[in-house]
């Protein structure tokens, strides 16, 4: 026997074996009670980030056990909440190659937002099967799908004809560099209070004294690789090159300058 256990062969066969099962899916059956997560779908900018990683086991978390309960439960996905960070990479790569997409023009330019999509989009599915996320892969859309595309504007017309949404002139957010408008979220950010959480991270040679930290994440603490201070700073001179313990932890980290 392995002294040690090696997940990647036994995790990925029983999450193919799952998915091919139908275990993941999920349909309107009416008999049921349903529980649905419509997961935030990633930007396809590349691989996903330990952010992603969280969120997705949190979600994972909470379809499984609402399965387990016997709901009818829906646990979606897709790629790209938001077109203009995709855009973004895709014209950023165009810039690497001295191109644009205005030299492109619309179908090209299309096309190889498609071909992005084939390249990445496959990283990322491909990422949430190992992470063992229990999606209906099955119902899996991008932006740009056209059955996609048929829903959204099927459902703006049905919120039109409500009264709910209007259509009039108004001032937008104009990216110049891109043509193309932008969302206050993008552009309009709010100040606010928020309360610092100081912790001292004690040296290992004299855990007596240490570097003092503040935070308004104290969440992230735990996950803290080094503790950075400003270059050149005196009063930090003597600490750079020794090591501190990450608080609750008890992780031995370096003191660097950053």
């Amino acid at each position: 026997m392995d002294p040690l256990y090696k997940p990647g062969g036994v995790e990925e066969r029983w999450q193919r074996t799952w998915e091919e099962e139908g275990l993941y899916g999920a349909e309107p059956s009416g008999t049921r009670e349903t529980f649905v997560v419509a997961h935030p779908p990633p930007n396809v900018t590349g691989a996903l980030h330990t952010g992603h990683a969280l969120q997705i086991s949190l979600a994972d978390l909470l379809v499984r056990w609402h399965r387990m309960r016997g709901f009818e439960t829906a646990f979606l996905t897709g790629y790209d909440h938001a077109g203009i960070s995709t855009q973004n990479a895709v014209e950023n790569h165009l810039t690497e190659q001295g191109k644009s997409r205005q030299e492109l023009g619309r179908e090209a330019f299309v096309a190889l937002v498609w071909d992005w999509l084939r390249e990445y989009g496959g990283t990322i599915m491909g990422q949430f099967r190992r992470m063992g996320a229990s999606m209906d892969y099955r119902r899996e859309r991008f932006t740009m799908d056209d059955a996609y595309v048929r829903a959204v504007m099927r459902f703006f017309v049905h919120l039109y004809d409500k009264g709910w949404i209007y259509r009039a002139n108004r001032i937008i957010n104009w990216c110049p560099h891109h043509e193309t408008s932008l969302s206050d979220l993008e552009l309009v950010h709010d100040e606010v209070n928020d309360a610092l959480t100081y912790l001292r991270y004690p040296f290992v040679d004299d855990p007596g004294s240490g570097v003092t930290i503040a935070t308004a994440r104290p969440a992230t603490i735990p996950a803290d690789v080094a503790v950075a201070v400003s270059p050149g700073d005196e009063r930090w001179r003597d600490a750079v090159g020794r090591e501190v313990i990450v608080p609750f932890v008890e992780r031995v980290v370096p003191v660097l300058e950053d």
